[in-house]
C-alpha cells in the first residue's frame, strides 16, 4: 500500500477504487460495541461487505479486564460459527486490547483489531508512531511494549485512563488527548495510532491529517483497509 500524502482516508478511498472484487469481512464484535457499526459504513468503501456477530463475554460486563478480553477470545469460536454459511476472506475479532492482552487463543484464521493496525502500519512502511488511546495507563502501556516487539517504535503515549464508556468519548476529547504529546515525538512520528474500535474516531483522524500533516491511523480505520488491500489484490 503506498500511503498517499493526503492521509490514510484518501489512501483507502484510492484503495477500494483499485478494486479488483468484492471482499467480505466477517466482524466479531464486543457486544456493547456501537463504534464499529456506525463507522465502518461512514467510510464508503464500494467493494467491501462487512458481517457482523457478537461476542458476550461470560462476565457478561464491558469495562476491559482479564475476564473480558478472555471472555471475547473463548466466544469467537460461537461467533465464528454462527457465520459458516457466509464466504469470508477475513475475519477479525474487532477489539484491539484483546490482541495484545492475553486469553484462550483464536479459532485458526481470525485476526484482531490489533493486527490489522500493525498490518496498516506494515504497508504504509510506517516504523515509527505516538499513540492516543482511550485505556487506563497499564494497558496502554502493553500495547506499546506489543508494538515495539512488533518493530513499531513508539515514540510517546497518552491515555484518558477509562475502562468502559468508550462510546461517550467526544472528537474534541481525542483532539485534546493527541494534544497533550510531546511536541517533538509528534514531529518525529511517521504517524499517530488511535487504537480502540469501541471510539468513535473518523472525524479526529481527518482533523488530526489536516492539523498535523501526519497519517493517522485508528483501529477501525485499520479494519477497513484490511478489506481495501484485499479487494485491491494483496494477500495480506
Amino acid at each position: 500500500m503506498h500511503l498517499l500524502a493526503e492521509g490514510s482516508l484518501a489512501t483507502l478511498a484510492a484503495q477500494d477504487a483499485a478494486a479488483h472484487r468484492t471482499v467480505r469481512a466477517g466482524l466479531l464484535l464486543p457486544w456493547a460495541n456501537v463504534a464499529v457499526e456506525s463507522e465502518l459504513p461512514r467510510l464508503g468503501l464500494s467493494n467491501t461487505v462487512f458481517h457482523h456477530a457478537r461476542l458476550v463475554p461470560a462476565s457478561r460486563t464491558t469495562a476491559i479486564d482479564e475476564s473480558f478480553w478472555h471472555g471475547l477470545r473463548a466466544d469467537s469460536a460461537k461467533a465464528l460459527d454462527s457465520l459458516s454459511h457466509v464466504k469470508l476472506d477475513a475475519v477479525v475479532l474487532a477489539c484491539t486490547s484483546a490482541g495484545f492482552t492475553s486469553g484462550p487463543a483464536l479459532p485458526a484464521g481470525i485476526s484482531t483489531a490489533f493486527d490489522a493496525v500493525l498490518a496498516a502500519l506494515t504497508a504504509a512502511n510506517v516504523t515509527r508512531v505516538v499513540l492516543a488511546t482511550p485505556y487506563p495507563a497499564e494497558v496502554t502501556e502493553a500495547e506499546a511494549v506489543a508494538f515495539e516487539e512488533a518493530g513499531v517504535e513508539v515514540l510517546a503515549h497518552v491515555s484518558l485512563g477509562l475502562d468502559d464508556g468508550y462510546p461517550r468519548i467526544t472528537t474534541d476529547n481525542i483532539l485534546e488527548l493527541v494534544d497533550g504529546l510531546p511536541v517533538h515525538a509528534v514531529d518525529t512520528a511517521q504517524a499517530v495510532v488511535l487504537s480502540c474500535t469501541g471510539w468513535h474516531t473518523l472525524r479526529a483522524v481527518a482533523e488530526l491529517e489536516q492539523r498535523l500533516r501526519t497519517p493517522a491511523f485508528s483501529s477501525n480505520l485499520a479494519m477497513a483497509l484490511l478489506a481495501a488491500r484485499l479487494s485491491s489484490g494483496a494477500t495480506a
